[in-house]
């Protein structure tokens, strides 16, 4: 069958499930399930016969948006709460999973650009950081106690101001995202230069490892939270300039809706580092070397764990409960 015919012959039942899925007329899950069977089979059809097409593109959106759907309601579990968690936010994940990849890339080579600059020009910490902070932190470093500035304040006061500077960084990243991606890079720019600049720094008065083991006790889950809040502003971005088959306006609604849900699976997270960093990291210079890198690695492991490794378990797990192809 030529391409044309076969799109021909099952454009209405595709539009139809598509009204499904984004118009919710249809509300029995056995019905929906039902209709998912035959997408299955057109997609498995268009992708022996026209590997090429862009048919295979749009029918394999339409099957990954029904899944996740099938699997809401039909699930075991009626925790709400629990769910998004568990399974809408890792899915989301997994779908986007190029956007956290490219998050990754983007940040961590203006990391990278902060800490060759720095290298290269002696006065570029302190246009980065300013003149009171590196004249504080050289300070503290002659007292002995290089990371000395995470101990002024309350634990309560530098808890709830930390933690509220670092949620008001992560929505600032994901709205910035409106302006076709182009904010949320500028928000990374910032954050990821002044992190290479920090550390070099750091590395030039040879208290590094001082440095390391105190500020990346709170800083593993602060800024893996960052990136991924800046995935979900390139996914807002990506959602305006890439609209596939959707209009422009479904596209930046579907990029709104899946790009918020993520920004909020990162709160917990920024709420943890800001309580390390109000509560713990204070008292990193008279810890154990095993405790403080220790802190380090169960952080940075539960959040990677999350964002980088589970999606990919879940996604394989239901493929399997619901034989998707």
């Amino acid at each position: 069958m030529r391409e044309v015919a076969f799109i021909k012959q099952n454009k209405e039942k595709w539009l139809n499930f598509e009204q499904a899925i984004f118009g919710k007329t249809l509300k029995n899950p056995d019905e929906l399930a039902s209709l998912y069977i035959h997408l299955v089979n057109d997609l498995s059809y268009a992708q022996t016969y026209y590997p090429k097409s862009k048919t295979i593109l749009y029918l394999n959106n339409l099957a990954a948006k029904a899944f996740q759907k099938i699997y809401k309601t039909k699930r075991e579990d009626t925790n709400r709460f629990v769910h998004f968690f568990k399974v809408e936010v890792p899915m989301i994940i997994y779908e986007y999973r190029r956007y956290v990849l490219y998050a990754f890339i983007i940040f961590l080579s203006f990391v990278a650009i902060g800490a060759l600059s720095a290298a290269n020009d002696a006065s570029f910490v302190r246009l980065i950081l300013g003149d009171s902070y590196v004249n504080m932190s050289l300070e503290n470093i002659e007292a002995g106690d290089p990371v000395a500035v995470y101990k002024s304040g309350s634990n309560w006061g530098s808890f709830i101001g930390i933690t509220l500077n670092n949620l008001y960084v992560g929505i600032k990243a994901f709205i910035f995202g409106i302006f076709v991606g182009l904010g949320t890079a500028m928000i990374m720019l910032y954050n990821g230069i002044m992190i290479g600049a920090f550390q070099y720094f750091f590395y030039k008065e040879g208290v590094l490892w001082e440095s390391v083991r105190g500020i990346w006790i709170h800083g593993a889950m602060e800024i893996f939270a960052i990136v991924i809040e800046g995935a979900a502003g390139l996914i807002l971005g990506a959602s305006i300039l890439f609209p596939k088959t959707y209009s422009r306006l479904t596209s930046f609604k579907m990029g709104v809706k899946n790009g918020v849900k993520i920004l909020i699976s990162t709160f917990p997270f920024t709420i943890a580092a800001g309580f390390l960093e109000g509560y713990v990291t204070r008292y990193s210079n008279s810890m154990p070397n095993w405790l403080s890198v220790g802190i380090i690695v169960i952080t940075l492991s539960l959040i990677s764990f999350y964002y980088l490794i589970y999606p990919f378990i879940l996604n394989a797990k239901l493929k399997q409960t619901y034989a998707i192809i």
